[in-house]
């Protein structure tokens, strides 16, 4: 039996060189961000920590062959989700990182179980 979307549709095979370069394109994004977020100051310090959080995820999994299966790349990202804390250069508020960093992965995660968006490589998503 075919495994199938949320929409009814087939779902599409897994991909991990797609996956690895939807996630090298947000690593870059997210280091653009963090720029202009420096640049903005004070007021955009929680997007300098947002973007500090996307690009941790990222680089970690890319890392290896993490994404080459979809089971692994979940099973990963549960893992990386049970950590009581993440370090990361440059952050501004700890607390707050920490819950970007959770947030980013969940949505990660939510797009592994679906493998739906990793084609969408713009900057702004």
């Amino acid at each position: 039996m075919a495994v199938r979307s949320s929409k009814g549709t087939p779902a599409k095979p897994w991909d991990g060189a797609v996956v690895r370069t939807w996630l090298e394109s947000r690593v870059v994004a997210a280091r653009g961000d963090q720029v202009v977020a420096e640049r903005g100051g004070r007021e955009l310090q929680d997007d300098c920590d947002k973007a500090s959080a996307e690009e941790m995820v990222c680089a970690m999994m890319k890392a290896g062959k993490i994404a080459d299966l979809q089971a692994s790349f979940s099973d990963t990202l549960l893992l990386f989700l049970d950590r009581d804390e993440y370090i990361w250069r440059g952050v501004y508020n700890d607390t707050r990182f920490d819950r970007h960093v959770r947030s980013y992965a969940k949505k990660l995660l939510k797009m592994a179980k679906t493998n739906d968006g990793f084609e969408n490589t713009t900057h702004y998503q």
